[in-house]
């Protein structure tokens, strides 16, 4: 269904996207048309969704399926459930997801799905209906040769397995390779849950190596303590660094000595938020933000870090475990004030890694162990990082040493650009 580019471009988010890939193909002097192509999505589906509640009344829910591009391969990405989801987010997600995996070197294109809803002001009957007539409802464009979504912000291995098995049904027959981030007993991955988190931390020990330390020796906050940001704790505490700070939606607890990752665990199965643990002290979301630490982990939801508290920003290293945590403003003036700035495309492409090889492993029905996935996701994580920190020393100017931002979109523009010509669309 095709949208009028104005209704894209009314969307801070997709517009911030927009000015990224403007801004790295001036780096690498790309294809015009190119950048044309890239700037708006192949396609966007909008649904209404139909679901009768446990009081017997029906609501009606808007859910969208954007597919930005597929030059390198199937359309991938993810479904979020949360009531700020909006047609904009959607393709501004979809479009990272294009540039993500073309980063990875991965042959896969780059979408998005989201359903404007609170997932958990419904019960589970209300949302496994949504889930089964949402996946009806995109059933026809989606499929493991054409579009395979995983789970976002608001959705989990269950959610995959209620639009795996509506679309086997609807299909006729079992087709694990639809989706990716499903349970393990019905081809999900071993190691896939912890995924993205993972690859920050991956991240954040080849950031702390460029300035000569060691995560054992580092301070951490992380901002969300969600799928991401608790892996991001539980990896990271296991190497030895200190986390000092852990935020949710309701705030977030300090403590300078750090906090005991798995004590704050076993405080959260009895308690639904991290304030009140013992020995740390409640704060803000936006205080976390300005903590003086080594490593400052955005792994909650976009715009975190923006025009009005940027100056307030202390961390040396700023790894984006979410999707578009610092804006463009923000992120040009933190890098140009000696703060590495490490790009979502790059730092939270874990997710979208061991995704591809869930994939792989459910076209091929031959399953790795999780050792296996984690030294393969730790090799692309690292190779990845090393390509973006050498561009930006080979092609960047001094003044932008740390913009790694846009050398990690030219890398990914570079690989497409060659894609579309091979391919004879440019």
């Amino acid at each position: 269904m095709y949208q009028e580019p104005d209704e894209l471009l009314s969307n801070s988010f997709y517009k911030d996207v927009v000015n990224s890939l403007e801004s790295a193909g001036k780096v690498i002097d790309i294809n015009p048309n190119v950048i044309s192509r890239l700037k708006y999505p192949r396609r966007a589906i909008r649904v209404s969704i139909p679901v009768k509640m446990d009081d017997h009344s029906i609501q009606v829910f808007r859910g969208y399926r954007v597919q930005h591009n597929h030059t390198l391969g199937p359309f991938k990405g993810g479904i979020r459930y949360h009531p700020a989801v909006s047609l904009g987010e959607v393709a501004a997600l979809a479009s990272l997801m294009t540039f993500k995996n073309s980063l990875l070197n991965l042959p896969l294109g780059g979408a998005k799905g989201g359903v404007q809803v609170n997932p958990n002001s419904l019960s589970k009957m209300e949302l496994e209906a949504l889930t089964r007539r949402f996946a009806t409802e995109i059933g026809p464009f989606i499929g493991p040769d054409k579009d395979i979504p995983a789970p976002d912000v608001g959705t989990n291995p269950e959610t995959m397995a209620w639009i795996l098995d509506t679309f086997s049904l609807e299909t006729g027959y079992s087709q694990t390779g639809v989706v990716t981030g499903k349970p393990v007993e019905i081809g999900g991955s071993r190691g896939r849950q912890s995924a993205t988190g993972l690859g920050v931390v991956y991240i954040v020990q080849q950031a702390l190596e460029t300035q000569a330390k060691n995560i054992s020796q580092a301070t951490i906050a992380i901002q969300g303590f969600g799928n991401v940001g608790s892996h991001v704790g539980i990896e990271a505490h296991a190497m030895g660094a200190k986390i000092v700070a852990v935020s949710d939606v309701q705030g977030g607890i300090f403590n300078p000595n750090g906090i005991n990752i798995s004590e704050l665990f076993r405080y959260l199965k009895q308690n639904r938020f991290v304030q009140g643990f013992p020995q740390t002290e409640n704060i803000t979301n936006e205080q976390l933000l300005e903590l003086e630490v080594d490593v400052l982990c955005p792994c909650a939801l976009e715009s975190a870090i923006h025009e009005k508290n940027k100056q307030n920003v202390k961390a040396k290293i700023i790894v984006e475990g979410a999707n578009g945590p610092v804006t463009p403003t923000a992120s040009e003036y933190l890098s140009k004030n000696n703060v590495l700035v490490v790009p979502d495309v790059l730092a939270n492409g874990g997710g979208a890694a061991v995704s591809y090889f869930e994939w792989v492993q459910d076209i091929s029905w031959l399953f790795w162990t999780e050792q296996e996935v984690r030294q393969k996701l730790s090799d692309i994580m690292v190779n990845t990082f090393g390509r973006v920190w050498n561009f930006t020393r080979k092609y960047q100017s001094e003044k932008d040493k740390n913009n790694l931002r846009s050398s990690a979109m030219a890398i990914a523009l570079l690989r497409l650009e060659k894609a579309m010509k091979l391919r004879g669309q440019i």
